[in-house]
């Protein structure tokens, strides 16, 4: 923030205002460069976006998380569990525990596709966006980390590439929507839950995140550094996620709750032990409830 006043003048008013004013500073408001200190501060502090905790209307992006993939039956999506969206009364997803149960239906929209990448988003963010929502959350990068092999992981330059156009996408459409941004959940902890399983191991062979799933239960050096490898891409990812999203002031990245969330094999889908089951989508959705109603973002 610019101001044309004497120094003097505007060390009383950034004093004053303290904190908040770094605040807005960070956030490029656009406060006009005339005037005195205290009056720049004072137009800043009114035009800054604040964070609403009570949303009235949620739109969805993301992949098969999102739309509730084994949850309910082997392959085949479930949207009615799904965390965000969701209307199962044993998930209480994000949109009923904000909207409540009567107006959910009408006033949410799951435009998450299974199977889909961070290059996928921007087209998602483009149907969401027509809604004008309150509150958009996004939950991507799983499908960009598991590949048929770690050498296909989508590069760490073009996943935040592919953030930053469909943030500026997004921005561009509907300027007043907040965003809840999910990390990366951590993959090798959900290969540990089901990896003693052999059918699991089964299902996996069916394609299921090769990337870290392939050869289970083998303990070579080559299997065992894949696995880190992938691990390691999915905290770039995350770090991507949390730099992107803290330059817009109106995006709320979860600090990494997801990826740190210990997931038990009874969270898990009954079917190939990777994806999230019902209570499973319960955690997340109360993981994004207790971010999304913070009156401050997680540190």
């Amino acid at each position: 923030m610019r101001t044309t006043a004497p120094r003097r003048r505007a060390r009383r008013s950034l004093a004053g205002a303290g904190a908040a004013v770094v605040l807005l500073a960070g956030a490029a408001t656009g406060c006009d460069s005339g005037g005195s200190g205290e009056q720049g501060g004072e137009r800043g502090a009114q035009s800054a976006p604040r964070w609403n905790t009570a949303p009235t209307s949620i739109a969805a992006v993301g992949d098969s998380i999102t739309r509730g993939f084994d949850a309910c039956s082997v392959l085949a999506d479930c949207p009615e569990v799904s965390w965000a969206t969701g209307n199962d009364p044993a998930v209480r997803s994000l949109a009923a525990r904000l909207l409540g149960d009567a107006q959910a239906p009408d006033r949410s929209w799951n435009y998450a596709v299974t199977g889909s990448r961070m290059a996928d988003l921007p087209a998602q963010l483009a149907g969401a966006a027509a809604h004008k929502p309150d509150l958009v959350t996004v939950m991507v990068g799983s499908n960009d980390a598991c590949r048929p092999t770690a050498s296909s992981m989508t590069p760490v330059a073009d996943f935040r590439a592919g953030f930053e156009k469909a943030m500026a996408d997004l921005r561009a459409a509907s300027p007043a929507s907040q965003v809840y941004v999910s990390s990366v959940p951590d993959l090798q902890r959900l290969w540990e839950q089901g990896k003693d399983l052999p059918m699991v191991r089964q299902v996996w062979k069916l394609g299921i995140c090769q990337s870290m799933l392939a050869d289970p239960l083998s303990a070579a050096t080559r299997a065992t550094s894949r696995r880190e490898q992938v691990r390691a891409r999915v905290v770039e990812y995350n770090e991507v996620l949390r730099e992107v999203c803290a330059k817009d002031a109106l995006c709320r990245y979860d600090g990494g709750a997801v990826f740190q969330y210990p997931f038990a094999a009874d969270q898990l889908s009954r079917w190939d032990w990777f994806h999230p089951g019902k209570d499973g989508q319960a955690r997340l959705a109360e993981l994004a409830h207790r971010q999304v109603t913070a009156a401050e973002p997680p540190r």
